[in-house]
């Protein structure tokens, strides 16, 4: 007997096939039991009738809850009006486990419920659409560095420094030494572009902010790549282009996925280079003439960032942002020193920024100066230093946060319900 994933079962059609999965949902009318069953990769309806089955089997299929894991046989027809555009006519049942009050019902959860049975809520029709489409994004990503020369390299997630600030790292025990749990991967792929030219590591990171908004996780993934010999008009045209093929994989293969998370493709379509670049100065000006009280220097909150990105169809750059407010290793702009060859993608209907990026400082005595500038231990960064003492030349690179990235696409309010298990100020389990 043959087994398909329901995602094949239109290859099936006037086949008898045995599928395995879980009751998504059930109704029953009589002589009639309508069977909704998922495996993960599709749904089926499967029509249970006592023209077909002994009443024994019609009476499992009528009380069955949701949830239960079964094996269903049948052969396989098209019905449009079906979901999914295909039916199965069942001719047996097998319950692998019975399963009756499921806790996340079809009445209306609230967050924090739906958080602290995440486990389980995520089987939700919405959350695979998710989950499927940031495997979709991940793939892209890692598919389009590595087809533009990119080599993957695997930074340490325990650290002896800092490269985002000292103010939000988490600390650990390291024998007798204190680690951090890595803010960022981009040191160390600086050393690594050093080697290779092109290269760009992929995991998650941590951020010890006490903030519960919507677009902040204390756990998050990024991809960073770093880029020996780009300036950075060389990472920005890089970073449109990235950006624009993974929208137009997502728009390519989830069609239906974003539909059911009631996603405005439209949007989606304007996605494509060039990307407006807008200088903090004007970005600044934009924000006074609508009235808000400003100062430059000041760094943009959420409404800020709605507002610029609200008056564009496609992501921003915003650069060139004062370098006083930056990281240390950011490099200025040689013709007007107070700002840094910087820039933030600002995606589109309010949902902020997606990457971050700079032009690193290749000098060692102004990295020197830097580091001394921030705090920062000239010891701990002996290594980082050495970059500028052995080879050093002009490279750039940013980090782009997949979290963000996929609320967006998905056009989701909380990014939550971008990652399998979220981290947030107050959330740890599950």
């Amino acid at each position: 007997m043959k087994q398909p994933l329901i995602a094949d079962i239109g290859t099936h059609v006037d086949s008898v096939v045995t599928i395995q999965g879980w009751l998504d949902g059930r109704r029953a009318s009589g002589r009639l039991a309508f069977l909704i069953v998922r495996d993960g990769t599709g749904v089926l309806q499967c029509t249970v009738s006592a023209a077909d089955v002994s009443p024994e089997l019609l009476a499992v299929a009528t009380r069955i809850g949701q949830e239960t894991s079964l094996r269903v046989t049948g052969k396989v027809r098209a019905e449009a009006r079906a979901r999914g555009g295909y039916e199965m006519t069942v001719t047996d049942l097998q319950l692998i486990q019975e399963v009756h009050d499921y806790p996340i019902t079809r009445k209306e959860h609230g967050p924090a419920f739906l958080m602290a049975h995440r486990h389980l809520w995520l089987r939700s029709s919405r959350q695979v659409a998710i989950l499927r489409i940031r495997a979709t994004i991940v793939r892209a990503i890692r598919s389009f560095l590595d087809d533009e020369g990119f080599t993957l390299i695997d930074s340490p997630i325990l650290t002896g420094n800092a490269a985002e600030g000292t103010t939000t790292l988490f600390s650990t025990e390291y024998f007798d030494q204190t680690a951090y749990l890595s803010q960022s991967g981009q040191l160390y792929v600086e050393a690594a572009a050093m080697a290779l030219g092109r290269v760009y590591c992929f995991g998650p990171t941590f951020r010890a902010e006490r903030s519960s908004t919507r677009r902040h996780l204390n756990e998050f993934w990024m991809v960073e790549p770093e880029m020996a010999f780009f300036d950075l008009d060389d990472s920005l045209a890089l970073q449109e282009r990235l950006i624009a093929n993974i929208v137009a994989e997502v728009l390519d293969r989830h069609g239906t996925d974003l539909a059911a998370l009631e996603r405005d493709t439209e949007r989606l379509r304007a996605v494509v280079p060039p990307f407006p670049r807008v200088s903090y100065d004007d970005a600044i000006a934009m924000l006074r003439a609508r009235g808000d009280e400003i100062a430059w220097g000041d760094d943009f909150g959420a409404p800020h960032e709605t507002y610029i990105s609200d008056q564009f169809d496609r992501p921003v750059f915003v650069h060139r942002y004062p370098a006083r407010s930056k990281a240390f290793y950011m490099k200025p702009d040689p013709a007007r020193p107070e700002v840094a060859l910087c820039a933030d993608l600002l995606a589109s209907e309010g949902y902020g920024e997606i990457i971050g990026g700079s032009q690193r400082v290749d000098d060692l005595a102004l990295l020197e100066a830097r580091i001394q500038e921030h705090g920062l231990s000239a010891e701990q960064f002996a290594w980082y230093l050495d970059l500028r003492r052995y080879g050093t030349v002009p490279h750039s690179g940013f980090g782009l946060g997949i979290e963000r990235l996929v609320a967006w696409i998905c056009g989701i309010h909380h990014v939550r319900e971008t990652i399998p298990f979220a981290r947030t100020l107050d959330r740890l389990y599950p």
